[in-house]
């Protein structure tokens, strides 16, 4: 079996799908895309991913993407350790949890939007970094109630798909200076997870590419 992901090493929801991969133990090669360079904007790349965003996954020559629906693939392909819940109900507060930052997070603070701020919008950096930090810290807000506090992880009592959300956005909220004392659960979340093996292969000071 030939998987191959395509990412970015920075990109939030490419470290999602690395957390996956490694927490489900399958061996994968990394193909870089440099966003900053514009390469997912580059005619070959279009052809694999009309949409010109990482991640995307190739499972023996099958490309999928959109980081959630991958998720969904190698949970269908390989079942253990499972990224969801098979209880409907766990499921649904699992998916709910990481669409928060899936959906409503992620999306508007990605790459391309901060961009357009900048260069089509003339706003500058302060203005990008407050614009960044307002959304995160509006879900974070709302995920932090929903965590249950009798529980180690937002998955329960292992690490599921909301986790490996959450990991790659408290970084990013970290890179860009957010205040994270609000959140005290999700803070307490995130330094278990990044204790774990898997978590640790997957995080993007690995994934950089040598200078």
């Amino acid at each position: 079996m030939t998987i191959r992901l395509y990412d970015y090493w920075r990109s939030s929801a490419s470290y999602r799908v690395r957390i996956a991969l490694e927490w489900k133990g399958l061996m994968y090669e990394r193909i870089a895309t440099d966003l900053v360079a514009g390469a997912q904007r580059e005619p070959d790349y279009k052809t694999l991913n009309p949409q010109g965003f990482v991640p995307a996954l190739e499972i023996d020559g099958q490309l999928f993407t959109q980081s959630l629906a991958i998720f969904d693939v190698l949970d269908s392909r390989f079942k253990e350790p499972g990224l969801v819940s098979d209880d409907p109900d766990t499921r649904a507060r699992q998916l709910a949890m990481a669409l928060v930052i899936a959906a409503d997070i992620h999306p508007i603070n990605n790459l391309r939007v901060l961009q357009y701020l900048k260069n089509e919008l003339g706003q500058d950096q302060d203005a990008i970094d407050r614009w960044y930090r307002h959304w995160i810290v509006e879900g974070l807000a709302a995920l932090e109630a929903m965590a249950d506090p009798d529980m180690p992880f937002l998955g329960g009592d292992q690490p599921a798909m909301p986790d490996m959300c959450l990991v790659p956005q408290l970084a990013n909220a970290r890179r860009f200076d957010t205040p994270l004392e609000a959140f005290p659960k999700l803070v307490a979340i995130d330094a278990r997870c990044t204790a774990i093996e898997a978590f640790m292969r997957a995080h993007p000071d690995l994934a950089k590419p040598a200078e």
